[in-house]
């Protein structure tokens, strides 16, 4: 008898800690969720966040709790890391602590335990960016197969497509500054040959939407909104988002959130790098419609005829939205 009641008492603890408590209270849900964030259905939803892993600071517990909430509320199916994930230095190993202290310990929402897609920074450069692929072998979320890569989604019930390319930008930034190739981490060539592979990829896409992702921005009200790299960056990169029709170029590298749509060019161009610190921003002169100097991350729904795209601060509230359409 004594061993059922203890057994007994192990199961619903076990109930307890495994149950999902349920959210989103404009959703048809009760309580705890982000107020006035919108779902459109049917829709591929996910997480935008860049510049994180500092081991809970500044501000990245709470963006990551929001981020938890956020998730719920859209039934999220991924998360997609901007660049700059592990501060200062990158990670030296699978087996570097930050893991635990800047990744594991900080995501701990039901709702983000799904896949997630990143892409390297500088940051991550500075030690093992290698690290960061290796680490897709032994994590059940972390999705990096290449320092480079591409992923396909289709939604349910229509015919609509999402190809997403997660490009390495650093190299390209050190390229075009006419940096000394090393045989490692900047390797001569590369650069051409990751050219080739974003063409011939997005050239033979059927995809009816197509969204290109980087540490890198190629337009921000930032800090760096007078830099040469940037500029590099534009130079690099715009010509082949015209040719190749995408519709959206997610960045990170500046500390803040924003959305600008130049003239006379199809791709918007947003910034996710405030998921732990933030730096003052400011409307980008060539079609800057948003800029929040402020930690936080933003959301992407996109369905066949738009993508909505909602921006979110560290204290829940919502900042900014954006529809893209077709």
């Amino acid at each position: 008898m004594r061993f059922i009641i203890v057994f007994s008492f192990f199961i619903l603890l076990a109930a307890k800690n495994f149950s999902q408590a349920p959210l989103v209270d404009n959703l048809g849900y009760k309580g705890g969720s982000i107020k006035g964030i919108k779902k459109i259905s049917p829709a591929i939803h996910f997480i935008a966040m860049g510049d994180w892993g500092r081991n809970g600071e500044n501000y990245q517990k709470e963006v990551a709790a929001g981020m938890g909430k956020a998730a719920h509320d859209l039934d999220a199916s991924f998360v997609v890391a901007t660049g700059d994930n592990f501060y200062p230095y990158g990670v030296q190993s699978t087996r570097d602590y930050h893991w635990i202290s800047s990744f594991e310990q900080i995501y701990t929402a039901q709702s983000l335990h799904v896949k997630w897609y990143p892409v390297l920074g500088n940051h991550d450069y500075a030690s093992n960016p290698d690290a960061e692929v290796e680490y897709s072998a032994i994590s059940s979320r972390w999705t990096m197969p290449s320092r480079y890569y591409s992923k396909s989604f289709n939604m349910n019930d229509t015919s609509a497509s999402l190809l997403m390319l997660f490009i390495d930008t650093d190299p390209i930034e050190k390229e075009m500054r006419g940096q000394k190739h090393d045989p490692v981490k900047y390797p001569e060539g590369a650069v051409a040959k990751q050219k080739q592979w974003i063409e011939e990829t997005l050239a033979s896409s059927n995809a009816k939407w197509k969204i290109v992702v980087g540490h890198h921005p190629a337009y921000t009200g930032g800090w760096r909104n007078q830099s040469k790299d940037v500029a590099n960056i534009k130079t690099f990169l715009e010509p082949l988002f015209d040719k190749y029709g995408v519709d959206v170029y997610l960045a990170g590298h500046e500390h803040h959130l924003e959305h600008t749509k130049p003239a006379g060019h199809k791709t918007h161009h947003i910034i996710s790098g405030a998921a732990s610190e933030a730096r003052p921003t400011k409307l980008h002169p060539d079609g800057g419609t948003f800029a929040a100097a402020t930690q936080g991350f933003a959301t992407f729904s996109v369905s066949k005829d738009q993508v909505l795209v909602q921006f979110i601060e560290y204290t829940d509230k919502i900042l900014h939205e954006t529809i893209i359409r077709k």
